[in-house]
């Protein structure tokens, strides 16, 4: 395979699928292709019962300078558009997917995050970033109708007002305001991103999958589902074998429960 070529890789060794953004002639930009590969990438992750924790990152020394804009210009002649190959279709399509993920999933951030790249961060569930990344929400600068889908989420992690000044302005911001406004979770100076990244997925992957696909579920509003998880807790023994490891003064040995 060409290595300049546009694509998501990916790998699973203990545990942790990553995902790559790599599109290194346009800083991780990414094609209508690759929005479209990704919610089959991740449907294809998301069955493999190994995986316990997602990691998304961008190749190189970048995260994503979101949509190759190239792609979102019409053909000439065309009308209208397919919606099934709309890259803002995709695009959100994608971004729905990651959401969903039922693992835990988490950004792993450096360089540009911008416009498609901050939409795909907002939808993982954790964002660690290194010093000196930048941020950008873009889509006034196109003239594009950022989706409510994709509003909601942003206005959940900043709040309204900050929400607002990146949609109104399309400006970028750096760590130091991307941590306080709740962008990001965590930002790490330059060479420690990995380390820090490895040591708490390796804690993720030790913890109950149980627990972390509930809470997932719970976080994003799906109260209607407290009775379903609590017999999923009654048949898992997740919680049996917590607390004999606790007493036992040992690691505890949960399991991926079947068919979640």
């Amino acid at each position: 395979m060409d290595r300049t070529e546009p694509r998501l890789e990916h790998t699973v060794a203990d545990g942790v699928a990553t995902v790559v953004i790599s599109n290194p002639a346009k800083r991780n930009a990414m094609t209508a292709a690759m929005w479209g590969t990704l919610p089959g990438l991740l449907e294809r992750l998301a069955a493999d019962p190994a995986v316990r924790v997602l990691v998304l990152t961008g190749a190189g020394n970048t995260f994503c300078a979101g949509a190759d804009i190239s792609s979102l210009r019409d053909p000439a002649g065309s009308s209208p558009r397919d919606p099934a190959g709309d890259p803002q279709a995709l695009a959100v399509a994608a971004e729905e997917a990651l959401a969903a993920f039922p693992r835990p999933t988490l950004a792993a951030i450096r360089g540009h995050c911008v416009g498609g790249g901050s939409q795909l961060a907002a939808a993982c569930d954790l964002r660690f970033a290194e010093e000196g990344a930048s941020f950008g929400v873009t889509p006034a600068k196109l003239g594009i109708v950022y989706a409510a889908s994709s509003t909601r989420r942003l206005v959940a992690l900043t709040g309204p007002a900050t929400a607002k000044h990146l949609l109104f302005s399309g400006e970028l911001i750096g760590t130091a305001r991307a941590l306080r406004t709740g962008l990001v979770d965590e930002v790490l100076p330059a060479g420690e991103l990995d380390k820090r990244v490895e040591a708490y997925i390796r804690t993720l992957a030790a913890r109950s999958g149980l627990t972390q696909a509930a809470a997932k579920e719970f976080a994003d509003g799906r109260e209607d589902r407290d009775a379903y998880w609590a017999e999923q807790a009654r048949r898992s023994g997740d919680t049996g074998e917590g607390v004999a490891a606790f007493l036992e003064r040992r690691a505890p040995r949960f399991t991926w429960p079947a068919g979640l």
